[in-house]
């Protein structure tokens, strides 16, 4: 019986260090040059010899050193990522799905957060990023402020902004990818005009965001369309907070027969929104109809649970890294996703119906 002791990663080198190129090497009996073309997938290797390699990997629990790596090819595997804070539901799971992208492809994530939003903070914060060497920068950040940094930033490396900015300067130099914010808003208000509503009010987002600026327009043009009255409510913030307030101003109109439905420019504000009609004594969706945006997990929790439109973050996080890996084609069109509309207990048709 032969018995073969396969050391522990780490065991049985000099000072315990890690198992190298060299040792993986040793182990399948090829020239490191032959691991190396393993590594990084090379064409011209035989598949035996190419299942040596790996076996000899496993085996010695051999890791790759990036920092070596980035120092031989002068590419850092690194993307930068520049948003507006963890606080905001959809940059943050953007974000997230950006990370996991650019991890599946073996890319390293560096995230700087700006604490004011403002071009001089943007600039500061793109600054930072280029000088840890990133590939590349994704721009999480649907403010407008912001954005304006990009104009006099003369950036080298691709970049990449997530937000519905559809009046794009010619010279921009960045790719942009968005879900389309204006058609969301048009589905919400048509599926409440479809129900029979007509006096439908918008508490819209607060100002200098590219999301709200859309969303309001895509309500406003299906209202005109529909030839129904504009009652807006503008939100000081995306929080329950504000949207509570807006709730409270509207209890009135709703009382009055003045606004059959609202709609809320994301799930944290219709929140605030049901939880001021539900003080009030105003039952939802009988007395008056709520819808959202965003589709939060707890917003099919909430009673009644809330319409809303669905952001698909997943597709914008993949054809955002999809966009700045292919950073240098010439097309610059927009990649637009399309949001989903997502019906449940808090939209009815009106009590005139």
């Amino acid at each position: 019986m032969t018995v073969v002791n396969i050391a522990q990663p780490g065991q049985g080198r000099p000072g315990n260090r890690p198992p190298s190129m060299a040792d993986v090497a040793a182990m399948a009996g090829v020239s490191h040059q032959t691991v190396s073309r393993v590594l990084n997938d090379h064409p011209n290797v035989r598949a035996g010899t190419r299942d040596q390699v790996l076996d000899a990997i496993r085996k010695l629990g051999y890791r790759r050193n990036r920092a070596a790596r980035a120092l031989a090819t002068s590419h850092s595997s690194t993307i930068g990522i520049l948003t507006i804070g963890s606080e905001f539901f959809g940059p943050q799971s953007t974000v997230l799905a950006i990370e996991a992208a650019a991890r599946a492809q073996g890319y390293f994530v560096t995230v700087t957060a700006l604490d004011r939003y403002d071009a001089y903070s943007a600039s500061e914060a793109l600054n930072h990023l280029v000088d840890q060497g990133v590939e590349g920068v994704v721009m999480v950040a649907p403010f407008e402020k912001v954005i304006e940094a990009l104009d006099d930033a003369g950036l080298t490396i691709p970049v990449v902004v997530v937000a519905a900015r559809t009046n794009v300067p010619e010279a921009d130099p960045a790719h942009y990818v968005y879900v389309d914010q204006r058609e969301g808003a048009r589905q919400a208000t048509g599926h409440l005009l479809s129900l029979g509503h007509r006096k439908i009010a918008h508490v819209s987002g607060p100002t200098g965001w590219f999301d709200a600026t859309e969303r309001q327009i895509g309500w406003q043009e299906k209202m005109l369309e529909a030839k129904a009255p504009i009652i807006e409510v503008p939100a000081e913030s995306w929080q329950a907070q504000s949207g509570y307030e807006a709730g409270k101003r509207l209890v009135d109109s709703v009382r009055a027969g003045e606004v059959s439905a609202v709609f809320a420019a994301n799930d944290y504000l219709a929140t605030g929104v049901l939880r001021a009609f539900w003080e009030a004594d105003l039952e939802v969706p009988t007395d008056v109809s709520v819808i959202g945006f965003d589709d939060l997990q707890i917003s099919n929790f909430l009673i009644p649970s809330l319409t809303t439109v669905r952001q698909p973050f997943r597709d914008v996080g993949h054809a955002a890294l999809t966009e700045l890996l292919d950073g240098a084609t010439a097309d610059k069109t927009p990649k637009v996703i399309v949001p989903t509309l997502v019906i449940r207990a808090s939209t009815a048709p009106p009590k005139s119906s």
